[in-house]
């Protein structure tokens, strides 16, 4: 069977995957996206992602489609939570190299270096995205004590500073980041070589 889209007169097989912003952390840490909307023949979508050391892609899982992380430049650490093993895999990746999340699984990744862009390939023309944030903020007090014995208060108080938009972490301001510590190092060796 033929694709309806493909015999209409002017179909679109080309499209720009930097005009779309899906989110902006700050200058250096942003998402693009192309996907169905923007180029209407695609079987698959995308996001580019540009990450400066430290900065995470914060936890998550996709209930509809498999991630493919191509690095183009810099160096992360993908991870990624095999549930049948019940553990954590993690891969250093550089350009060139490709790592899968699976439907389903939850995982994130880290920039361990400056100037880190990837692209996140998903199988379908667009992803299902429920973030670690989201169930984290939505799971009551109360809950997290009768599972797994948390103090209400204190789980009350970790969760009330999280912003559920936030997919490029850790929040601006956060004081105890790898990306602030890493921006503070950076500061003091450039004052100290005068």
């Amino acid at each position: 069977m033929t694709n309806p889209i493909l015999q209409a007169p002017n179909v679109q097989l080309a499209a720009d995957s930097t005009a779309v912003l899906n989110y902006q952390r700050d200058s250096r840490n942003y998402i693009t996206q192309l996907f169905g909307p923007q180029l209407p023949t695609i079987k698959n979508g995308f996001f580019n992602v540009h990450m400066s050391k430290g900065i995470i892609v914060q936890p998550h899982w996709h209930t509809n489609v498999t991630e493919m992380v191509v690095l183009i430049n810099g160096e992360i650490t993908t991870s990624v939570y095999d549930p049948f093993k019940r553990e954590r895999i993690s891969y250093h990746l550089k350009p060139g190299q490709v790592s899968i999340f699976p439907q389903g699984w939850f995982h994130w990744f880290v920039a361990e270096t400056d100037e880190v862009h990837l692209l996140t390939i998903f199988d379908q023309p667009t992803p299902d995205i429920v973030l670690g944030a989201d169930f984290l903020a939505a799971t009551p007090p109360e809950v997290a004590h009768r599972a797994y014995c948390i103090d209400e208060e204190a789980y009350a108080k970790a969760v009330a500073s999280i912003k559920n938009d936030a997919i490029l972490g850790p929040p601006i301001g956060c004081v105890d980041s790898v990306s602030d510590q890493a921006i503070k190092a950076s500061k003091s060796s450039k004052n100290s070589k005068g």
